[in-house]
């Protein structure tokens, strides 16, 4: 390959990138936002569940209880109603998640030594986080009921019993078990897939659509000489995106990488050379920057953000979809990523998503000559 040919096609790109402001819009302004909706806007986290009562005991221990409720991070009380309807209503309206009724004379049950019931009515729209809100609550009703066993065995003179099992709880890696330590990290596999796929699959289309492709192919320069050249301009861009990434994830949501820097930089090139070999075959068989566009999108982004095990976990999904994320290549960007924000793992751990992401590059790069060889350049 002849460097000075390279160096001619990347500044025709750049000259071209720098005049072009949807371009560059494209490549700094939407991953900007991306990073801050996604980093502020999207959390999985389930805390603050609006609850309302109906407390129709009004003792002491009924409101201790909801008191207790109302302290927990997890439960937000918004207010105490009249009777069991208008809770039903302030769920229907979605003004509310859950309702606890708590009936008359139940403070005297629980004295009594006899059952105490009470009503949770839980919002299953949601079935997600109304399954986390039930197991909240479940774990809350419980930890209450240990307290009453407690006083039952006092007043019977008995001594404490202690469970036989006894669990001990320990978090790995994300300990505060905050979602945005796993989100931003992953938005970057987002953004490089925007930022190479998504403005690469414009450059051979524009060329085609321009008439420019026959003067090119009458130029001594080999195919490798112009996708490199061709690639070049982008590939820079998007490891500025990376870099600023990084940062605002640092500065903004003080998630901070436990592993190697340069392991980073090295899987972000990678993946990075990926993302625009797609682009660029996108745009040798479309010809066409508007095909092209919403072809990259629907090849690339979607199954990014969809895909991945980012935001969905692949064990949820059916077959069929299971093995296509194992052709994806965020899947094993995104592997990396946790692996360095998040576990604080080596290369020794980490090297086979690097040569599965090696070999789609690899692949891709061999894919988009041979194409454009057979096109006569």
């Amino acid at each position: 390959m002849n460097p000075k040919n390279i160096q001619a096609i990347a500044r025709k790109e750049y000259l071209h990138l720098i005049r072009d402001f949807r371009s560059l819009y494209l490549a700094f302004v939407i991953p900007l936002l991306l990073i801050l909706l996604f980093g502020y806007a999207l959390s999985l986290d389930v805390d603050n569940i609006r609850t309302v009562v109906v407390d129709h005991d009004q003792t002491q221990e009924s409101r201790d209880f909801i008191r207790k409720l109302d302290a927990s991070v997890y439960f937000h009380v918004m207010g105490y109603l009249p009777d069991t309807p208008a809770v039903v209503r302030h769920i229907d309206q979605n003004r509310a998640i859950l309702g606890i009724v708590i009936p008359p004379r139940w403070t005297e049950d629980l004295r009594a030594d006899r059952k105490s019931p009470l009503q949770v009515i839980i919002d299953g729209s949601d079935p997600n986080f109304a399954g986390s809100a039930r197991a909240f609550i479940s774990a809350y009703i419980a930890q209450a009921n240990q307290k009453e066993l407690i006083k039952f065995l006092n007043r019977r003179g008995r001594a404490k019993i202690k469970t036989p099992v006894e669990g001990r709880i320990r978090v790995w890696f994300n300990e505060d078990l905050e979602s945005r330590n796993f989100i931003v990290p992953g938005i970057i596999a987002v953004i490089i897939m925007i930022v190479g796929a998504l403005l690469t699959s414009l450059v051979i289309a524009r060329e085609y659509e321009n008439g420019t492709m026959e003067t090119i192919r009458s130029l001594p320069v080999q195919s490798a000489e112009f996708l490199l050249g061709k690639a070049i301009p982008y590939f820079f861009i998007a490891l500025v995106d990376v870099l600023v990434a990084i940062l605002m994830g640092q500065l903004l949501f003080d998630v901070v990488m436990k592993s190697s820097f340069w392991l980073m930089i090295m899987a972000s090139s990678i993946y990075l050379g990926v993302a625009l070999c797609v682009g660029l075959l996108i745009s040798s068989l479309t010809k066409s920057q508007l095909v092209a566009n919403q072809m990259a999108i629907l090849v690339t982004y979607l199954p990014s953000l969809l895909l991945s095990n980012f935001v969905f976990p692949r064990e949820n999904m059916p077959d069929l979809l299971q093995m296509i994320t194992y052709i994806i290549p965020a899947t094993y960007y995104i592997d990396i990523l946790n692996g360095l924000y998040l576990r604080n793992l080596s290369l020794s751990f980490l090297w086979p998503s690097y040569m599965v992401l090696f070999l789609m590059f690899f692949f891709l790069s061999t894919v988009n000559i041979v194409i454009l060889k057979k096109e006569g350049l």
